[in-house]
């Protein structure tokens, strides 16, 4: 086993170190100085090129005239997985002949830069980004954090393990098919794949264009929202880069949430320790306030499937098309030998497959229906380098058995620590939900850590425990509208569809303040309230506050008759939003029903006819 102690005198997290900042117990040169000190010996292979202590002592002086305060990244040491371009340092992408140095930053790169981050240097991958283990690279294959004979999960091996060793707060590194998800959970890491093309892939060697996503490994799933805060942005010049949008329905924020889980019998063969290790995970998850859901993942597997067992195969050669054809001996032997194979499949293959992943997303889309998010096992098993060395496509076949489907299906996700194995090997988990929805996502993997107790609770492979970070982050707009109803909008009342066609997801069944009368309006059509405002003599009526998204609430306000209108009602717990009013005009000949507190009390009254 590898010696768990940090060769670092202080813990490299960023709430720890921007809170050394703020009150000068350290400068970016005493950690800069620290981190050449700690990466000076490499046994586990991390790292391909570590910047000049030189240039890295300037760039740490030059940040002494700057405010910590101005620097949302202020001194944080990161590393740069070698796919992803570092002005003036060599991208290899793991393979020596097809090296290049760039005069350019990658867009996340420079983002980070700009942020007060400090590059330390490059790191080790699967060549070409191929592979989920770890050990598919000339520099050596990567050795995990916790146990040198097990993998360090890949293909952005060397970025998780510089972080878990607490070499740098945190990593970039892509996540294809699971590159940023398997390495995280093997060295006890928050592992944020976000949804794609948020994060700019400008300067990113690709491995399938269309799937590919830049991903965040770190110490803590804040430290994971601090970088993706920073590193978002638009960018026209990546076509595939897209605008994020508002994230809705925060269920990381959220007392109780639906989280989907798969149903026992399609979790196959897990490794030793798993089950035990998914079993108290499901418990800690209902700790939080999760209702567990079963859900079928059969369609979910059949379009993990599709990543290597299909014509997507041809974007990686594509990839490195020219090059492979000219020097096919330079590759990796397993890795020329998958790339190659992407010569085979047809553009009738292509299009047969892309028919069939279509028909897979309308199926797995369905799910949102019934949960928030669902979650998996990040991986099933923890092989050995020996063992992957032996097999090395069915055993890193099987390490994307939960993972190969997300990026197909436009989903986001994020790999959180869930504790230990018997044998004392890290175990995780990853939660999935639909594209856009990182924040909710970050802000559950928050709360999953913080729970978490005892060795659980450490940062990585540090033996440092997870800090007490209760700052609060830069808020990211959620994009809802919250608005209480009180009528024939009700759960189950005729207009109710008029909610649940845009969106909108039931946040509290609740009252309003005691200052309310509430009247049955007369008229054709929907019987419908008329809920208004007195000064004197009023009640706390019965209503439900739903949460849809804004850029359908002014649809919903202009399908509203008169005499009523949207304006605000104020709850019995003082809070205020969006809610049905009546013009006084409309209680002409309408008949006040405060006494039963509510409109389905009314319409349950004796000889209503309605339930």
């Amino acid at each position: 086993m590898t010696d768990h102690s940090t060769a670092m005198p202080f813990s490299l997290d960023i709430a720890s170190l921007q809170a050394d900042y703020r009150h000068g117990r350290r400068t970016p040169v005493d950690v800069v100085e620290a981190v050449i000190a700690a990466t000076a010996d490499d046994p586990h292979r991390a790292w391909i090129h570590r910047l000049d202590a030189q240039a890295l002592r300037r760039r740490a002086r030059e940040l002494l005239a700057c405010n910590p305060s101005d620097l949302p990244l202020y001194g944080i040491p990161f590393a740069i997985k070698d796919n992803i371009d570092l002005a003036g340092c060599p991208t290899t992408a793991a393979c020596p002949a097809y090296a290049y140095t760039p005069q350019h930053s990658a867009f996340v790169v420079q983002r980070l830069l700009d942020a007060g981050a400090i590059a330390i240097g490059k790191t080790n991958l699967d060549q070409f980004a191929t592979g989920l283990n770890g050990t598919r690279s000339p520099y050596g294959a990567c050795r995990n954090a916790f146990d040198a004979a097990h993998v360090s999960g890949g293909s952005s091996s060397g970025s998780a393990v510089a972080v878990a060793l607490g070499h740098v707060s945190f990593a970039l590194g892509t996540d294809t098919a699971g590159s940023g998800r398997v390495p995280a959970a093997f060295n006890h890491l928050v592992g944020l794949k976000p949804t794609c093309g948020v994060l700019s892939a400008t300067g990113v060697v690709p491995a399938c264009r269309s799937l590919d996503t830049v991903s965040i490994f770190a110490l803590t799933a804040n430290d994971a929202h601090r970088v993706f805060a920073a590193a978002r942005g638009y960018d026209g010049a990546d076509a595939f880069s897209r605008h994020a949008l508002p994230h809705g329905f925060d269920f990381g924020g959220a007392a109780t949430f639906r989280l989907g889980v798969p149903v026992p019998a399609q979790l196959g063969q897990l490794g030793p320790g798993y089950a035990d290790a998914w079993a108290r995970s499901l418990a800690h998850a209902r700790g939080l306030g999760a209702e567990l859901i079963e859900i079928d993942i059969a369609p979910f597997l059949e379009a993990a499937r599709l990543l290597y067992d299909g014509p997507w195969v041809a974007e990686r050669y594509q990839a490195i098309r020219a090059f492979i054809d000219a020097q096919p001996e330079a590759v990796f032997p397993v890795t020329r030998q998958i790339t190659l194979g992407g010569a085979v499949p047809s553009a009738a293959d292509a299009f047969a497959a892309s028919y069939r992943l279509r028909e897979l997303r309308r199926v797995c889309d369905a799910v949102w229906d019934q949960v928030d998010g669902f979650m998996l096992p990040t991986a099933p098993q923890h092989p050995t380098v020996d063992d992957m060395l032996a097999e090395p496509v069915r055993l890193n076949g099987d390490l994307g058995r939960f993972t190969n489907f997300m990026n197909l299906l436009d989903y986001a996700g994020i790999a959180v620590p869930a504790g230990f194995t018997e044998a004392g090997l890290p175990f995780g988990v990853t939660v999935v939900a639909p594209a856009h929805q990182d924040v909710p996502l970050l802000r559950l993997a928050t709360r999953w850590q913080q729970a978490l107790r005892g060795r659980a609770a450490t940062l990585g492979a540090t033996g440092r425990s997870l800090p007490d970070d209760a700052a609060p982050l830069a808020a990211i707009r959620s994009g809802q509208v919250r608005v209480a109803v009180c009528g024939a909008h009700l759960q189950g009342q005729p207009l109710h569809h008029q909610l649940t066609e845009r969106g909108a997801r039931l946040v509290a069944r609740t009252r309003t303040a005691p200052c309310y009368r509430l009247h049955a309006l007369p008229g054709d059509g929907p019987q419908r309230p008329g809920l208004v405002r007195v000064d004197d003599g009023g009640a706390a009526i019965e209503v439900e506050v739903w949460e849809l998204p804004e850029a359908s609430f002014g649809s919903f306000v202009a399908g509203i008759p008169a005499p009523l209108g949207i304006g605000r009602t104020q709850l019995a717990d003082g809070a205020s939003v969006p809610g049905f009013i009546c013009e006084p005009a409309g209680l002409a000949g309408a008949e006040d029903i405060t006494a039963y507190g509510g409109w389905r009390a009314w319409l349950a009254r004796e000889g209503a006819g309605q339930p």
